[in-house]
């Protein structure tokens, strides 16, 4: 296990925890599709707030709204509610945040010292969709193939630049104020991930 992996398991078991918390103090009230909704709502002032250079308040609520993104799932099989639709919409949302906050990147660079570095947010949202979008139409490809769900965890495991690793990327470069260095690097490596990505899976699915 390497130090991404042991860090997303850490996440994991801590929002097991909350979420076990969350369902006890509520009493079943809150469901997994309200963790998933405010989340994405919270990224609208999120976007609003790069856009506009208050970058320390935008990765801090990233932070807290960011670990959303695990807290609905682990709610969601606490509760019995884990099905397609809500997974559907957990994916659906995750890209529309991504669109607004590199859409805030965008408007931000575009009003700095150097306006052209604003291509870079247009580049990390491309190649962010583009690695959300070569895994959808992957799973959906080996759907009928002889594939075990081990082996296609695996295949879609992998390549560096998964959702909540651009999503770091975007934090540690708001917090050092590196906001062009960031989307970059979420570009370039974006570009590589879904590449990555599309080759192993086609090769698979040749195999």
């Amino acid at each position: 296990m390497n130090i991404l992996d042991a860090g997303r398991t850490g996440v994991r078991s801590l929002m097991r925890r909350v979420a076990r918390a969350l369902h006890r103090v509520s009493g079943g009230a809150i469901t997994p599709n309200s963790i998933t909704l405010t989340s994405f709502l919270m990224h609208v002032p999120i976007a609003y707030l790069v856009a506009q250079g208050q970058h320390y308040w935008a990765a801090g609520l990233l932070v807290v709204f960011g670990l959303f993104d695990a807290l609905d799932g682990e709610l969601a099989r606490l509760q019995g509610k884990a099905s397609g639709a809500g997974m559907v919409l957990d994916a659906g949302t995750d890209r529309m945040k991504e669109v607004l906050l590199y859409t805030g990147a965008a408007y931000a660079l575009v009003g700095s010292s150097h306006p052209k570095h604003a291509v870079w947010a247009v580049a990390a949202c491309g190649a962010s969709l583009c690695v959300s979008y070569v895994k959808a139409k992957g799973e959906t490809a080996v759907r009928d193939s002889k594939l075990t769900p081990n082996q296609i965890n695996r295949l879609f495991a992998d390549g560096l630049m998964r959702f909540e690793i651009r999503m770091l990327v975007l934090i540690v470069g708001l917090l050092a104020n590196q906001l062009a260095a960031a989307v970059a690097i979420i570009a370039v490596t974006s570009t590589l991930t879904a590449f990555s990505r599309l080759i192993k899976i086609t090769r698979k699915l040749a195999a």
